[in-house]
C-alpha cells in the first residue's frame, strides 16, 4: 500500500506501480533499449538523485547532480530489493520535498543538471516521469493519454526541462554554419511549442499560434513527440510541412 502523504504528493506513482506489477521484468517497452527492469532502475535512480539534490540544498550544502551512473547500484539488486528500493526512494522523495515546500519560497531557485529550477519543481518532475515511463510500459492507455493530455505536462516539459530535450537530436543532425531546423508543433486552442537548432546550440518556447504548424497533434501525442516518443497510431498527428522539413524537425525531437 502507498502512504497516503506519498500518494498525495506523487499521484502518479500507483498507475505506475500497477503497470510494472502487470508485467515481466524482462517485458520489452515502447523504450526500445529498456525491459521494465530498466525503466524500475531509472525511476528509482530519478527519485534518490531529486531527493539527494534538495536534500541538500535544503541543508545549506547544494550538490551536483549526477548523471546515470545513479542508476548502477540498483541494477545490481535483486528484483525484490530493486522493488523495495524503487518504493522507498518516492517515499523519500516526498518527505523532502513536504519539507523544502515548509521551510522554502516556492520561487526559491535550485540547480539541477546545470540549470536552474524552483523548488516545486522535484515533486513535480517525479510526476511527469511517471507519467512518461507508464507509457513506456502501456503505450496509449486511457489512463496515460488523460495524463500526457495535462497542460501542466506541456508547460513542464518546455519551461522546466526544455533545451535538454533536443540536444541529443541536435548533435545527430550535424548542423554546419548557417544552418538551421525549425518547427511548431500546434495543439488547437493552445500556444504553439517552438524549437529551433541550429550549429550554435537549441531553443524552445511556447508561442502563440502564427503561420502553418509544422506538426499539429492532441496535446498528449505532443508532450509524447517533445521527449522522443511516438504514439502507437500515427494519424493522432499531421503536417503538410513537406518530408524534408518533418524528417528533420522529428530527428531534432530525439527526446534524452
Amino acid at each position: 500500500m502507498i502512504p497516503s502523504q506519498v500518494d498525495e504528493t506523487l499521484p502518479e506513482l500507483a498507475p505506475f506501480v500497477h503497470a510494472v506489477q502487470g508485467r515481466r521484468p524482462d517485458d520489452g517497452t515502447w523504450c526500445e533499449a529498456w525491459t521494465v527492469r530498466d525503466v524500475l532502475v531509472h525511476q528509482t535512480g530519478n527519485a534518490e538523485e531529486l531527493a539527494r539534490v534538495l536534500k541538500a540544498f535544503l541543508a545549506g550544502s547544494p550538490v551536483q547532480t549526477r548523471g546515470f551512473e545513479r542508476e548502477d547500484p540498483y541494477r545490481r539488486m535483486s528484483d525484490s530489493d530493486l522493488w523495495a528500493a524503487f518504493m522507498d526512494r518516492c517515499a523519500q522523495l516526498t518527505e523532502i520535498a513536504a519539507a523544502a515546500a515548509q521551510d522554502l519560497s516556492a520561487d526559491t531557485e535550485v540547480m539541477w543538471t546545470g540549470r536552474s529550477v524552483k523548488v516545486p519543481f522535484f515533486a513535480e518532475h517525479m510526476r511527469e516521469e511517471l507519467i512518461l515511463h507508464r507509457w513506456d510500459l502501456t503505450g496509449d492507455d486511457r489512463t496515460a493519454v488523460q495524463a500526457l493530455n495535462e497542460p501542466w505536462m506541456t508547460e513542464h516539459s518546455v519551461v522546466s526541462v526544455g533545451r535538454p530535450l533536443l540536444e541529443r537530436g541536435r548533435t545527430g543532425l550535424g548542423l554546419g554554419p548557417g544552418e538551421r531546423v525549425e518547427g511548431r508543433l500546434r495543439t488547437p486552442g493552445a500556444d504553439d511549442v517552438v524549437v529551433t537548432a541550429d550549429a550554435g546550440g537549441t531553443s524552445i518556447r511556447l508561442a502563440a499560434p502564427e503561420g502553418p504548424a509544422t506538426i499539429e497533434s492532441d496535446p498528449a501525442v505532443r508532450v509524447l513527440l517533445l521527449w522522443g516518443r511516438r504514439p502507437a497510431d500515427p494519424s493522432r498527428w499531421h503536417s503538410d510541412a513537406g518530408p524534408e522539413t518533418l524528417r528533420r524537425v522529428r530527428a531534432l525531437l530525439g527526446g534524452y
